[in-house]
């Protein structure tokens, strides 16, 4: 069976113009999603909506490695006269399309290998001054993640590492639903740790980060 998750993912972020929200989630569900997931190594794509934070329209596609995005079959896709007309480029602001590679876990299971794209999305995106990487990273893949997934209704933590884009790092909690970090068992994890406070302080977000995505469509 054909995996559905890989060690890289492609995420695209905008903002529209409410009029003209109805005509670009056409496109997106009706063509671009598709013309995407033809490409070899594109493995699952889903689209999301911010419920918290933003930008408000999320595209999350996972990627066999991060070479596909610069693949002639990627980067050779002729564009439709619908999608110079409506794509996020033209119509967007707030617009982002990092790649990342993962970085926790370190290897894919068949477990997530095999799964779908979640129902909710909880992204941090961050970055930490140099003189601290290697014991923060040690942190938040050691310590941090591995609690929160403890967590009723979080399917799962993975990080990544940008390597098209900024900031640096990002976080992707897979959810059940929307409200899982608005528990009580969520907001136990924040501090458990006596380290906590001292690396998240090291860490600095990106605009609009953490935020929360509720998946709107699905090929």
């Amino acid at each position: 069976m054909a995996d559905k998750k890989g060690p890289a993912m492609f995420m695209v972020m905008v903002d529209v113009p409410a009029d003209k929200e109805e005509e670009f989630n056409h496109w997106y569900n009706e063509e671009h999603l598709a013309e995407l997931l033809a490409v070899p190594g594109v493995l699952s794509a889903a689209r999301y909506e911010a419920i918290r934070s933003g930008p408000k329209h999320l595209a999350f596609y996972e990627l066999e490695n991060a070479d596909v995005v610069r693949s002639e079959a990627f980067t050779s896709r002729p564009t439709t006269e619908w999608g110079k007309r409506i794509g996020p480029r033209v119509i967007g602001t707030n617009f982002s399309n990092n790649v990342y590679e993962m970085i926790y876990p370190e290897a894919l299971s068949s477990d997530i290998a095999q799964s779908d794209m979640a129902p909710a999305l909880q992204i941090g995106r961050m970055a930490i001054p140099a003189e601290h990487e290697d014991e923060w990273n040690r942190w938040y893949s050691g310590v941090y993640v591995p609690n929160y997934e403890k967590v009723p209704g979080c399917i799962r933590g993975r990080r990544w590492r940008a390597v098209r884009g900024e900031p640096k790092y990002v976080v992707v909690y897979e959810f059940d639903n929307e409200r899982i970090s608005d528990s009580p068992e969520w907001a136990a994890q924040r501090d458990i740790n006596p380290d906590n406070n001292r690396m998240r302080s090291l860490m600095e977000h990106a605009t609009s980060s953490p935020g929360i995505w509720k998946k709107t469509f699905q090929l």
